[in-house]
């Protein structure tokens, strides 16, 4: 018996001997050659844009322009009224600072901006009372305006910064009576049940062509006392401050936005 039990386990370690062999020697058939077609796609196309003109001011052409220097017909002040910033003949607009803040009619969620914007050449005062304004994006999160040529404040209140918030990773500001240039990308923030961020908002800006905010994650809204606050909300406006500062107010011209 012991014989046969023997002989039936000699067989059987045989048999998966020739098995695995087998198996080793089966030929399969291996990955096709990869060939530089098999990872590229032609559908869809790029939408064609037409880049805007630097030396014309003119906007791409998929933009929304803002503000062209002719009117301010695509503003209203925080009442829905007609907005009460001067508008110059040189195609500026100047911050009329007892007509208050003013504010795109049409809302936003996400989005590229382009803003310009100058401080005068005789402005006066320091720290934040020099030329203060804001760009507040959806209408809660401020990206700041300020003369911080010379002029030093907090870090995170001074041109570039998102106040009270971020400041700036550079200071590329130009002097007084120059153009400086935000170009900013904004993408909205996603809500909760409870109203709590599922994802923050998130902006990245362009001061003079110099990154000083790389997608940074907003807190909340902007807060000049306290600390910010997650405020539930839908699509927004572009607005701009009239801080009422006793400095000389600053113009803004050349101003579009692409929704994304």
């Amino acid at each position: 018996m012991k014989k046969v039990l023997l002989q039936s386990a000699m067989l059987l370690t045989a048999s998966l001997v020739s098995l695995t062999l087998n198996a080793q020697t089966e030929e399969y058939p291996k990955p096709e050659p990869m060939r530089p077609g098999m990872s590229e796609f032609w559908l869809p196309q790029p939408v064609k844009v037409a880049p805007g003109d630097i030396k014309t001011n003119t906007a791409p052409s998929d933009a929304i322009v803002l503000f062209d220097g002719k009117d301010l017909s695509a503003w209203e002040n925080s009442k829905g009224e007609a907005a009460g910033w001067n508008v110059n003949a040189d195609g500026t607009a100047t911050v009329a600072k007892n007509a208050g803040d003013i504010r795109t009619k049409q809302k936003f969620e996400n989005f590229q901006l382009h803003i310009e914007w100058s401080i005068p050449t005789n402005i006066s005062g320091k720290s934040q009372s020099r030329g203060n304004s804001g760009v507040y994006l959806q209408g809660l999160y401020e990206l700041q305006v300020l003369d911080s040529y010379n002029n030093e404040t907090y870090a995170n209140g001074q041109a570039g910064s998102i106040y009270k918030q971020s400041p700036p990773l550079v200071n590329a500001m130009r002097k007084p009576g120059e153009w400086n240039v935000y170009d900013v990308i904004y993408t909205a923030p996603v809500f909760k049940d409870d109203g709590t961020y599922r994802t923050p908002p998130i902006v990245t800006v362009l001061h003079n062509g110099v990154l000083v905010q790389n997608g940074f994650h907003i807190l909340g809204t902007t807060e000049y006392v306290g600390f910010p606050r997650v405020e539930k909300h839908g699509a927004g406006p572009i607005l701009l401050q009239s801080h009422g500062d006793p400095s000389e107010p600053i113009k803004f011209r050349n101003i579009w936005i692409r929704e994304l």
